[in-house]
């Protein structure tokens, strides 16, 4: 892997730094309701009306076609100067959906999905998760009976983010009823406007009601949204994860280390309650020390976790490795700038703009368990990379 930038490079990093100096949000995203939707809506567009989305799409898919290490520093740019980069309603549809059609998806699928998802017109949510299933995808019990030319779902879907927002969901459900376990599974495009949805907020302790419970009452979903094969759809659920663990936590990895650096600086400015600065305090420093080390690391594994996708085309299982890594990075980060700031680390009125710090502190225990967690993490690390024997 070359580790150099190339002249091609370092002209991208600075079109688009000097692009985003001018265009980043002046004003704070909205915490919740659909105003929050509209502004990912209104921010994802403006990408797309100039030419910045889909960095590492195909081409032929509507997007730049850049190699992934020129995806690594649109979103370094994109952390250096504080600009959204898909943790809101487009994340899924960008990072999850989109790249899953791709791959797995019809040609009709594709034409019609695929700008939609660029332009920001179609927001997405995940219908993975299921109520008393935990982290345990294999055991979900949602099903599908087919009838015609449509799949009949019945269920409910559990923490789903941005379902009272979305326009499709990538729903996977039973549609073999003797099957067990990973087998008779059917990942389905579900429009969140059919007849037979509901949809009920969850209010969560960062004050807001971004998650979900989704319940489906005879939802006829058309066989021509199937993605992958009827009683296939573990394979594709595992293609979505895979980008989910890999190319979907790229902004969260980088953004980690500009974070890391504005601890460090305010580590210089902050007094401890007994008047020293904070970082003239060795337990503080030593942490910031440690945290910048791993901040480090997890830019490299980054790096590398980019060439193999160039080189195979899909992200492979160390993608585990890096979430299990960035989540306690980030734990870690929040709970040394709550020493530093003390009592002020605990007022928190919901706000995120006004208290990021306290807001970042609340969603590492989010992030801990959002895309499978770190449980999960570490079984497919034994399973899939170290090929440790199964547990029983």
């Amino acid at each position: 892997m070359d580790l150099q930038y190339s002249e091609a490079d370092r002209d991208f990093r600075a079109k688009a730094r000097k692009w985003l100096a001018t265009n980043v949000p002046t004003k704070a995203r909205p915490a919740n309701g659909h105003t929050s939707a509209q502004f990912d809506r209104d921010w994802q567009r403006k990408l797309y009306d100039h030419g910045w989305a889909g960095v590492a799409w195909p081409k032929e898919f509507g997007g730049l076609g850049l190699s992934g290490l020129q995806q690594v520093i649109w979103y370094e740019e994109l952390a250096r100067a504080r600009a959204p980069h898909y943790i809101n309603t487009t994340y899924v549809a960008l990072m999850h959906a989109g790249p899953t059609l791709i791959a797995r998806g019809t040609e009709q699928q594709k034409a019609f999905h695929l700008p939609k998802i660029l332009s920001g017109e179609s927001l997405w949510c995940q219908g993975f998760s299921e109520p008393n299933a935990g982290s345990d995808l294999a055991s979900l019990k949602t099903r599908g009976v087919v009838d015609g030319d449509c799949i009949v779902v019945t269920g409910a879907k559990m923490w789903t983010t941005d379902a009272q927002h979305g326009d499709y969901q990538e729903l996977l459900i039973r549609t073999d009823p003797e099957s067990q376990r990973h087998k008779g599974l059917t990942w389905l495009i579900c429009d969140m406007k059919l007849p037979g949805m509901d949809i009920k907020p969850i209010r969560t302790m960062m004050g807001d009601e971004h998650i979900n419970t989704v319940f489906y009452d005879e939802v006829r979903v058309p066989i021509s949204n199937v993605v992958g094969e009827i009683n296939g759809g573990w394979s594709t659920a595992m293609a979505t994860l895979s980008f989910e663990r890999g190319l979907g936590f790229i902004g969260d990895q980088l953004e980690l280390y500009e974070r890391v650096g504005r601890a460090v600086d305010m580590a210089s400015k902050v007094r401890l309650e007994d008047g020293t600065l904070a970082i003239d305090d060795a337990g503080i420093w030593q942490k910031l020390a440690s945290l910048k080390a791993d901040a480090m690391a997890i830019r490299a594994m980054t790096l590398a976790d980019i060439a193999e996708t160039d080189r195979t085309g899909q992200p492979g299982p160390k993608g585990s490795m890096m979430k299990l890594l960035v989540t306690g990075t980030h734990k870690a980060l929040s709970e040394v700038v709550g020493d530093m700031m003390g009592w002020d680390f605990l007022e928190f009125n919901g706000d995120r703009s006004a208290h990021p710090w306290t807001y970042d502190y609340l969603w590492s225990w989010v992030f801990s368990i959002s895309g499978g967690t770190n449980e999960i993490q570490r079984e497919n690390i034994a399973d899939r990379v170290l090929g440790l024997p199964r547990a029983r």
